[in-house]
């Protein structure tokens, strides 16, 4: 008879395993962002600027209390897209159409919102569910391609980005409002204002210097909503749990009874639909879509995900880093402690140094479990 290891020993073994997956989880991310910062700062250096003024500058702008409020502002939309994307890499599809999606839905639930007139809760739920549905379409139409036409979802997004942005360009002189010349600024009619979502000014006293001059925006409680929604799908749901089987291993899946086209499908709306959310910000913003309507978004929104490892939480600080290193590109420029685009290169330093270190974390984990898969078998005989 083999002996059975005391309840105190199986406790300290699995809270070893758990410190141990955390550890792992957290070396990728953490690796890269300090990859990063040592890579900037020896470029600072050969470039004969003062990293550490640089930096200075940078945490010393950031630690202001309207900064900090505009840093949510700005990584509200940013985790909004990186949850859009996390969600076709759940299924291990690449929706890199993020882009196309949000602006598409932005311009049309634009239109919508400045052609109507409800009351106020009613006007904005409009604006919101416009947005959904025209940015599910529109990833669908991709997702349509790539299940019943074989088409490369990589492709398929890329080209209907491309489309996108041409329709877009038709659209906006096409739905310009009545009377305005084709100008830079002008765009869709005006919302009317109960059809914009309010900034959130109910906060109690306590967050009053928190605000500064600033406001936070109202879009903050749909991306707490959407990321409250992302982790329930996923960890609550039999779909979330068919979602993550298929995009794991599609062949076990399909032999399990999950259908891969309409998981496929599906996924892709649900991407789409949540892309068409990342606009929103701007449209209550500005109150209409212009022809400077924000872009890029998605794209960073790709990134975002892959830093944050496409969990809710990882992508919410991945969204607040891509927001400071944005607020930090605006005090470079005005402080001209070091060039701007040295923050263009952190980003790219980051993203490529945590794709090769995901991978080599998950190496490590391959080889760790054949070794207790091995150490076991070897009790097991004795």
């Amino acid at each position: 008879m083999t002996d059975i290891a005391p309840e105190g020993a199986a406790f300290a073994v699995a809270e070893d395993s758990t410190r141990r997956r955390l550890t792992m989880a957290l070396a990728a991310p953490l690796g890269a962002v300090i990859f990063s910062v040592v890579a900037a700062t020896l470029m600072l250096f050969i470039a004969g600027s003062d990293p550490f003024a640089a930096y200075a500058d940078m945490f010393e702008h950031a630690s202001k209390p309207e900064t900090i409020v505009s840093m949510f502002n700005r990584a509200t939309p940013l985790y909004i897209s990186g949850v859009a994307a996390a969600i076709g890499f759940k299924m291990n599809l690449f929706n890199i159409g993020v882009e196309g999606q949000y602006r598409m839905a932005a311009i049309f639930a634009a239109y919508v919102g400045g052609a109507i007139a409800l009351p106020g809760f009613l006007h904005i739920a409009v604006i919101i569910v416009v947005a959904m549905l025209v940015g599910a379409a529109w990833s669908g139409l991709a997702g349509l391609l790539y299940t019943h036409r074989g088409v490369n979802e990589v492709i398929g997004t890329i080209m209907l980005n491309g489309v996108a942005l041409g329709l877009i360009a038709w659209l906006v002189r096409t739905w310009q409002a009545e009377g305005e010349i084709p100008v830079v600024g002008v765009g869709t009619e005006p919302i009317e204002s109960s059809g914009i979502l309010p900034n959130l000014t109910w906060f109690p006293e306590l967050f009053t210097d928190l605000r500064g001059n600033n406001e936070l925006t109202g879009v903050l409680l749909i991306a707490i909503v959407v990321g409250v929604f992302y982790h329930v799908l996923l960890n609550r749901t039999i779909f979330g749990f068919e979602l993550q089987a298929s995009g794991a291993n599609p062949f076990a899946a399909r032999a399990g009874g999950v259908p891969p086209r309409r998981m496929a499908l599906t996924a892709m709306l649900l991407s789409g639909g949540i892309a068409g959310l990342v606009g929103i910000a701007e449209i209550m913003d500005k109150g209409r879509y212009n022809p400077n309507f924000v872009g890029g978004l998605g794209f960073n929104g790709i990134g975002i995900a892959l830093l944050g490892r496409n969990h809710p939480a990882g992508i919410a600080v991945g969204a607040l880093l891509w927001a400071f290193l944005e607020a930090s590109s605006d005090i470079l420029q005005i402080t001209a402690a070091a060039p701007k685009e040295i923050i263009d290169i952190m980003r790219g330093v980051i993203l490529l140094t945590v794709v090769i270190g995901y991978e080599v974390v998950h190496r490590i984990r391959r080889r760790d479990e054949a070794a207790r898969a091995a150490a076991r078998l070897v009790e097991v005989d004795a």
